[in-house]
């Protein structure tokens, strides 16, 4: 990410691909984004956990398992799952960008849904679960947020890269869910199956079709109170005039116990749709009172929420068939411009089969009536007794009085009770223990890696300090494992850019950076490193590198004139080798065995082991001296000279008078370069 994670996420770059737009919105979990996918240029929903979830590597390792789950689910009515991955520490998923509106928004707007659009809704909703379970994947949250209502009228359901895989829920499972639709086995901390999201969606679909929810409450552990210990009440008698249909579908989708609903999405989408069939225009046109609404309107679209729902109703719900009995004729009547459908009717000898819908009616209806036979008393108690029938009311209000006194306990002193999480940041597991019991809660423990507090102490509570909970709901520490180390990687060999890289993407830091010269390393290249690969070190360490300057130059030291063993010695001690020319030469100002010249010449850069040639001197060689007497002092010079000798005039008279040679002091063969010395007259 270009940055670290917050809020202000927009305008970077998520894992090098996705551009970030805008902020959808933040829940417990995560914030959503909208998105570009740069790659295929696309727009996409960017959902980007929340850090301290990003931390738990337990979780994301369960994240990433779930996430390619739920890349595998495709369905019209499933939001689709399209990448997943992890920047900067911080785990995200990519999804399917739907526009448009939720369901809640649709709620929150009308109040209530007419019976045809709720079973619309409810159709595309139980259609998209079905293929989940299917697939192993329960959904575990199903509530209106989550259902999304598309511009053009699709219904999709979201949020699936979140659920766990059929085989892999746990007690923990109650932690995830909403408490409005949370279902009874899970706030029980039993193991929760597809079943579940039917219990959520009947939820669902009882506040669709009263513009309210069954269980309301202060706080989250009053309405679970409810979800486990009380009935959902049928829709009819918050909204009455609802079709006893509907009240017998919501009541089958939300018992308490999971063996008691539809046994999979797929028989409850037949109950669905045959429910559909079966009621009258009335009936699915009724809408409980105050359930209408102006509609919200969409700047972008233009489109009201109402507008949304309508077009999925019609995308949803077809051409509606009334159901007949089987041999039924049909008579078609045409009046005031309208055809009519209506049934002829069997004649008394024929009765018409009854329909699947009748059949389980009637079946149902023997069920209860068995029950209240059974529940029945043999023997009733005598009427006009007086005397008993006060002592019976008598034990009612007893018992209504002990169970009022139960329940104020279990909300007043007892579990239910109200109770300040206490600030156990920092603190170790015994001391945070003492100050949660002491404040009557319950606690678990979760380790996590910190970069920050010490291992063993307490990182964060869950709720946090200051937060009031129910005695019975408990806390959960996080328990620092002190930093997550890694071990550092190997950078010599690598050049000062590539292992900068290394250290970023390591998330460790550049510490100081030197120089040094190396007969080994090329130029440019890293020669050593502080601490030593393998080092475990944690996130943002400072790593400190060494870089090659390449081979250091050495300067040529000046050899001419030296004696031969001389002049190698110096050369060694400087790290250069020596070699001997193979031909000595003449050297008139040199000595024989001595350096005449050198190659290169001193004060010239070489590297160590690089040569030097060494050219000895022979001495000067012999010439034999020209014999110039009686030659003019000018032509014996010239003679001399070019012989290869100095030359110096003495005159006898102290001045030249005939200014010719009396005499040379040297004569025969001398050394080149020897000053003869004449006598002129």
């Amino acid at each position: 990410m270009n940055g670290q994670h917050t809020d202000g996420l927009v305008g970077s770059v998520v894992g090098g691909r996705y551009e970030v737009h805008s902020l959808l919105g933040t829940g417990g979990m995560a914030t959503v984004y909208l998105a570009t996918d740069t790659t295929l240029r696309r727009r996409v929903a960017l959902k980007v956990l929340h850090p301290h979830l990003s931390r738990d590597r337990n979780f994301a390792e369960r994240f990433e398992r779930e996430a390619i789950a739920a890349a595998q689910l495709s369905h019209p009515h499933v939001v689709s799952m399209l990448d997943r991955g992890e920047d900067l520490g911080v785990l995200y998923l990519v999804m399917e960008y739907v526009p448009g509106h939720t369901l809640r928004d649709l709620l929150d707007e009308q109040g209530s849904l007419a019976p045809k659009q709720a079973l619309a809704l409810l159709d595309a909703v139980v259609d998209g679960l079905a293929a989940a379970h299917a697939a192993g994947i329960i959904h575990r949250d199903v509530k209106p947020a989550n259902v999304l209502l598309a511009d053009d009228g699709r219904v999709k359901v979201g949020d699936f890269g979140l659920a766990r895989s059929l085989s892999a829920t746990s007690i923990t499972d109650s932690l995830f869910g909403t408490a409005e639709y949370i279902s009874p086995e899970m706030l029980m901390g039993r193991p929760v199956d597809a079943r579940t999201d039917l219990y959520a969606t009947g939820i669902m679909l009882f506040e669709m079709l009263t513009g309210r929810l069954p269980f309301t409450g202060e706080d989250r552990s009053h309405v679970a109170f409810q979800h486990v210990n009380d009935d959902v009440p049928p829709p009819s008698a918050v909204a009455p005039g609802l079709a006893p249909e509907l009240d017998e579908l919501v009541g089958w989708m939300t018992r308490k116990d999971p063996d008691g609903r539809p046994p999979s999405a797929l028989a409850l989408l037949g109950e669905v749709r045959d429910i559909r069939r079966s009621l009258t225009d009335a009936q699915l046109d009724y809408r409980a009172p105050g359930g209408a609404g102006k509609g919200l309107i969409d700047d972008d679209a233009g489109t009201s929420v109402l507008d949304h729902h309508d077009l999925l109703t019609e995308r949803l719900s077809g051409e509606r068939t009334e159901a007949l009995p089987r041999g039924t004729e049909v008579i078609t009547a045409v009046a005031s411009g309208h055809t009519a459908v209506m049934p002829r009717p069997v004649t008394p000898d024929a009765p018409a089969p009854l329909s699947a819908r009748e059949q389980r009616r009637q079946a149902k209806e023997a069920d209860r009536a068995a029950k209240a036979a059974a529940a029945r008393p043999t023997h009733q108690l005598g009427r006009g007794n007086p005397r008993r029938r006060g002592a019976i009311w008598v034990a009612i209000v007893v018992v209504l009085a002990v169970l009022a006194a139960a329940i104020g306990w279990f909300f007043g002193f007892g579990p239910g009770a109200l109770a300040t999480v206490p600030p156990v940041k920092n603190l170790t597991v015994a001391q945070a223990q003492a100050l949660i019991q002491q404040a009557g809660l319950g606690f678990t423990t979760h380790d996590v890696f910190d970069d920050g507090i010490s291992a063993g102490l307490i990182v964060a509570s869950a709720p946090g300090a200051g937060t009031q909970v129910r005695k019975f709901e408990g806390v959960q520490l996080m328990v620092s494992k002190g930093p997550e180390l890694f071990p550092l990687a190997d950078l010599t060999a690598k050049t000062l850019d590539a292992a900068k890289a290394s250290l970023a993407d390591a998330k460790l830091t550049l510490g100081t950076a030197s120089e040094a010269y190396s007969d080994t390393v090329p130029a440019g290249a890293v020669m050593a490193q502080d601490p030593a690969a393998g080092t475990p070190l944690k996130h943002g360490s400072p790593v400190a590198l060494t870089v090659s300057k390449g081979r250091q130059p050495i300067p040529v030291p000046k050899i001419v004139g030296m004696k031969q063993a001389d002049a190698v010695a110096a050369l060694t001690a400087a790290g250069l080798k020596p070699v001997v020319a193979d031909a000595p030469v003449f050297d008139r100002n040199v000595p024989a065995g001595s350096v005449s010249a050198q190659s290169p010449a001193a004060g010239q850069n070489l590297v160590k082991g690089d040569t030097v040639t060494i050219t000895l001197s022979k001495g000067p060689r012999m010439v034999h001296v020209p014999d110039v007497f009686g030659k003019t002092e000018q032509d014996a010079i010239q003679i001399l000279q070019a012989a290869g000798f100095a030359v110096k005039s003495n005159y006898t008279y102290g001045r030249p008078v005939f200014g010719l040679v009396a005499g040379q002091d040297k004569t025969g063969d001398q050394p080149e370069g020897t000053t003869i010395t004449l006598t002129v007259a």
